[in-house]
């Protein structure tokens, strides 16, 4: 039986095949986490250098390609058995085959999550076009969240092209029609944008970054300006109690940032799946 008969005609097949597609795109995402922003570093002091009209030395090429994964302590080239999602990280203990030091469990988390997230979007959405541009959105929604954890940046080099691929999508009403992803890309940059401003103005502090702007913009050109009620509503209760505990675990230091795009991610994953039941919960109340 052709591979595309099986994916289409058995349901478990399909889940199966996704997830372990997943966990693979798992760990790329991984590369794209931790290099990212050293590109955008390199890239920064690159131009700064050029502006303080500093002679620009030639840095070795740093990409999501070049040059191959090392282990960070020691620099031990990451070979190929030793890049095998999840299981090689339990074959060798989490820690590096040469010098033996700490591998961050951040890696298996995310290759994890992202099989499991990828095997429900199949589950949940079946067999179709639609799937796969789900998947897209979840992959660069992990990206992000994670990124953000570990730098609090929303690169633009991610969230501006998935706005403009939420709309591509929409287009031939994938998730909603184009006039209310437009809408809700709009009205997803001016409600976090003016919340911003509000704040600036009554303490003089910056209460966000325009990343999260952008990132509530995509969302909203995905999933259309009906879901961000929703998505604002949800991402801001689990991030305020995320918040205060963080607050009272560091002694109630309150400068310590606290990244909101994770929030964003967890409220626009519900949405996307459960939003359309919870919206009508809502709504059947009055």
């Amino acid at each position: 039986m052709p591979l595309l008969s099986m994916l289409q005609d058995m349901p478990a097949f399909f889940v199966s095949f996704v997830a372990i597609i997943g966990l693979m795109i798992g760990s790329f995402l991984n590369v794209v986490i931790y290099r990212l922003p050293e590109m955008m570093k390199r890239n920064w002091l690159q131009q700064c250098a050029e502006l303080h009209g500093e002679a620009n030395k030639a840095l070795p090429t740093f990409n999501l390609i070049t040059p191959r994964s090392e282990c960070i302590h020691c620099k031990h080239k990451i070979t190929a058995w030793e890049n095998i999602p999840i299981v090689s990280y339990l074959f060798l203990h989490g820690r590096c085959s040469q010098c033996h030091a700490r591998i961050s469990l951040r890696y298996p988390i995310v290759e994890a999550v992202t099989a499991l997230l990828s095997g429900f979007v199949a589950w949940y959405y079946g067999y179709g076009v639609i799937t796969i541009a789900v998947l897209i959105f979840v992959w660069a929604l992990i990206t992000l969240a994670v990124i953000d954890l570990n730098t609090q940046l929303l690169p633009d080099d991610i969230t501006l092209p998935l706005l403009w691929v939420g709309l591509l999508v929409n287009m031939n009403n994938g998730f909603t029609d184009i006039q209310s992803a437009v809408i809700g890309a709009v009205a997803g940059y001016l409600s976090l944008w003016s919340i911003y401003w509000c704040f600036k103005l009554l303490t003089g502090k910056e209460g966000m970054g325009y990343g999260d702007f952008k990132l509530l913009s995509a969302i909203g050109a995905w999933l259309g300006w009906s879901m961000l009620p929703l998505v604002i509503l949800f991402s801001s209760l689990v991030g305020a109690i995320a918040g205060i505990g963080l607050m009272l675990a560091a002694r109630l230091n309150k400068n310590i940032p606290i990244p909101f795009g994770p929030y964003l991610v967890g409220g626009a994953f519900i949405a996307l799946f459960w939003g359309e039941k919870l919206n009508h919960s809502y709504y059947g109340l009055f």
